[in-house]
């Protein structure tokens, strides 16, 4: 018999379009999501929680008084922004030059709009802004893990992690940095489950993926993160890493996603198509961080808003603008790369995994505590038996990456690498330990994952309960580590809130020589 004989006149079995109702249960598998449908439920768990952290961190918000470490900066621009426009130079009659951009201002801004030019007034858009992030935390984390009781130990974590705890109840802006961040990044996640959510739902109507794909409709979710990130970027520059993780996260995820569903050439298609995607995401985010300068751009009295003329050359309309402004900007790049100048507090990206070198935002002896020495202390200070767990927890989280190929892994992995590693290139630069404010989530989420590895797995990835007896062990491992760091964190809570203390107790509390 010839070969021409027995040549298959259709493609082999594997390849044939799959057969109705709908794709193979294989690939049905590979496209649903891990979000468990416990709504209520996580309704409750999402809004006891984050109730919590909202106590912790509007007690007292009043409490030190006065401006306190870098509020006599940013609290007070944000004030001179609400009638000039630009932050503005309170013993002088021009504006002020600032290093950073001017959104994270205009959010301390509305607080004192609300609350007037005070303590709570500067401070309260701080602390909605650390209580969100909390919220967003348990959502992500019910969504990454499959579990809502995992979702809510970590926003428990993050309501009684220190370090953030302390930025929630301080007119600084990494808070905001931190929390725009992490709801960039649940909207990268959520578009990643709307794409395999809208792919499988065509193959399911009869399309072939091997030669088409679906119409997708309009990416809010993507849409979302990246106004967020413009935003972000709109608040502090370090957020230009988390934009490019976002891009690569996209991009790998859509070639997973048509390899998943059987595309022919699924990396080709990725290319083409994502250069658009990632085109007019980069646009979007550029586009919002420009509007954010708004006050600026309409403006005569900003820095640098007349550079040109300042220089003795023509301003042209709108052009003429868009130079000065760019010249700002590399005169502020500059500024960043010459920062070296020593200070008591500053540490090093090594130091911060370690909660080796805290920050000092509020100290003082003249205090009344009921003894002859005494001391009150708003101290920035991870939560110690919290922080101590976040390397090992990121090892175990790396090694199960890596063995199982886990895209939630990556993704957890990815919110701490681009929050951290970035710091180790400018080994010069004087840095603080506040600087891994957007990596604290991540972090978070490396331990919650690890708390879920010690509870059980089902197959599939998900972490839940593996049989009655390891889940009694591992829920009371799980639960007492809680716990312990909800003790510790109390036990820390004096100096956190600048609470009174004798002198010795105050001294109990600094366990390392480092954090005086």
């Amino acid at each position: 018999m010839s070969a021409t004989a027995v040549r298959p006149e259709q493609p082999p079995a594997a390849w044939r379009p799959t057969p109705l109702p709908g794709p193979l249960p294989a690939v049905r598998a590979r496209l649903a999501g891990t979000v468990p449908p416990d709504r209520r439920r996580a309704l409750w768990v999402t809004l006891a929680v984050t109730g919590i952290a909202a106590v912790l961190r509007l007690i007292g918000l009043n409490h030190p008084k006065g401006l306190i470490f870098d509020e006599v900066y940013y609290a007070q621009d944000a004030h001179t922004m609400l009638s000039h426009g630009v932050e503005w130079d309170p013993g002088a009659t021009g504006s002020a030059y600032v290093a950073h951009p001017p959104f994270g201002k205009w959010l301390i801004s509305l607080g004192e709009i609300a609350f007037g030019y005070d303590e709570v007034g500067w401070r309260i858009a701080a602390a909605a802004a650390g209580i969100i992030g909390v919220a967003i935390l348990i959502r992500l984390m019910r969504r990454l893990t499959g579990s809502t009781l995992l979702g809510g130990t970590a926003g428990l974590l993050l309501a009684v992690e220190g370090s953030h705890f302390v930025l929630s109840r301080t007119s600084l802006l990494d808070i905001f940095l931190a929390t725009l961040i992490l709801a960039a990044m649940y909207c990268v996640v959520r578009d990643r489950d709307w794409r395999r959510a809208r792919w499988l739902a065509a193959i399911e109507d009869g399309l072939d993926p091997r030669r088409r794909r679906p119409r997708l409709g309009v990416p809010w979710w993507r849409v979302a993160s990246a106004v967020l990130l413009g935003l972000s970027m709109a608040t502090k520059w370090s957020a230009l890493w988390y934009i490019i993780a976002a891009i690569v996260l996209y991009i790998v995820w859509d070639w997973r996603l048509r390899a998943d569903v059987g595309a022919r050439k699924p990396f080709r298609d990725t290319v083409i198509y994502e250069f658009g995607q990632n085109l007019w995401f980069g646009l979007l985010a550029i586009g919002v961080y420009v509007l954010s300068w708004t006050g600026w751009f309409l403006n005569d009295t900003g820095s640098y808003r007349h550079w040109l003329l300042d220089q003795g050359r023509s301003e042209p309309p709108v052009f003429g603008a868009l130079v000065n402004w760019w010249e700002y900007h590399m005169s502020v790049l500059k500024f960043h790369e010459g920062l070296s100048s020593e200070h008591a507090y500053q540490s090093w990206p090594w130091q911060w995994l370690f909660d080796l070198r805290p920050v000092v935002f509020y100290w003082s002896s003249d205090v009344n505590c009921g003894a002859a020495d005494c001391a009150s202390e708003v101290l920035l200070l991870g939560t110690p038996l919290l922080w101590w767990t976040f390397v090992p927890a990121t090892l175990v989280l790396l090694v199960w990456a890596i063995a199982r190929r886990d895209w939630r892994a990556w993704f957890l992995l990815t919110g701490v690498g681009a929050g951290i590693l970035p710091w180790f290139l400018y080994p010069d630069r004087t840095m603080f330990f506040f600087y891994t404010a957007p990596a604290v989530p991540f972090f978070i989420g490396a331990v919650t994952w690890c708390l879920g590895l010690i509870i059980g797995r089902h197959r599939r990835g998900e972490l839940s309960l593996a049989s009655p007896e390891r889940r009694l062990t591992g829920a009371l491992i799980a639960g007492a580590f809680v716990a312990v760091v909800v003790l510790c964190f109390a036990y820390f809570w004096p100096i956190y809130t600048g609470e009174a203390l004798p002198r010795d107790e105050w001294q109990a509390r600094m366990w390392l020589d480092s954090w005086i």
